[in-house]
């Protein structure tokens, strides 16, 4: 359950995050949190950029930056229960839109439920199909359209390792106190419900 030793590159951080060395932490007492914001990877970068643009705010480097480091990171991590299972996390979130929902759903509901690509659910879908985790029905109305539904093997899969992966999740997120992930969880929260009502906006 240990990351690999690859590290994001600095394209991960330059454009987005850094915070500011005064704030703390969640879940900390100011001076740890003060310490910590000086000695992270963004807060570096951040302050490299005021250095050659001191006129410019840096301010939403400080939240991105942090956002994006940190989704890096634990995405090298690879999630030890689902590598142990021969999964990967994009195959894994569609299993788990197939179990959660509780009914069949076709490649596009997929692709909405999981933010890929039509082509990627495709390919994941065939590989699945193949492992016999996934199986495909085709509409009787309309031969175009095929529903996807999980068969007992991919049921049992699913729930099987769905406790371990959040056993391995809460160890991830025990460097925080349990009351700064109910704030981190509530902050992000907060930053999705509204991301997604603009985003098209931003887009056009």
């Amino acid at each position: 359950m240990t990351a690999t030793n690859a590290r994001p590159t600095a394209r991960d951080t330059g454009t987005g995050g850094a915070a500011r060395d005064e704030r703390p932490g969640p879940g900390t007492e100011a001076g740890a949190g003060s310490d910590a914001a000086q000695h992270d990877t963004v807060a570096s970068v951040v302050r490299q950029w005021r250095a050659v643009h001191p006129e410019l705010d840096t301010g939403p480097m400080e939240v991105i930056g942090r956002i994006n480091r940190c989704a890096a990171l634990l995405q090298q991590a690879e999630d030890a229960p689902l590598r142990r299972a021969g999964l990967s996390r994009a195959e894994f979130d569609l299993l788990g839109a197939l179990r959660r929902t509780g009914h069949e759903l076709t490649p596009g509901e997929l692709a909405r439920e999981t933010f890929s690509s039509g082509a990627a659910v495709t390919k994941r879908i065939k590989q699945l199909t193949e492992r016999g985790l996934v199986e495909r029905r085709g509409d009787t109305r309309d031969r175009r359209v095929a529903h996807l539904r999980l068969t007992d093997t991919g049921r049992d899969l699913v729930d099987g390792i769905l406790p371990e992966q959040l056993a391995y999740e809460t160890a991830v997120l025990s460097v925080l106190a349990p009351e700064g992930q109910g704030d981190l969880a509530a902050l992000l929260a907060d930053l999705l419900s509204r991301l997604e009502g603009r985003m098209g906006a931003l887009r056009a």
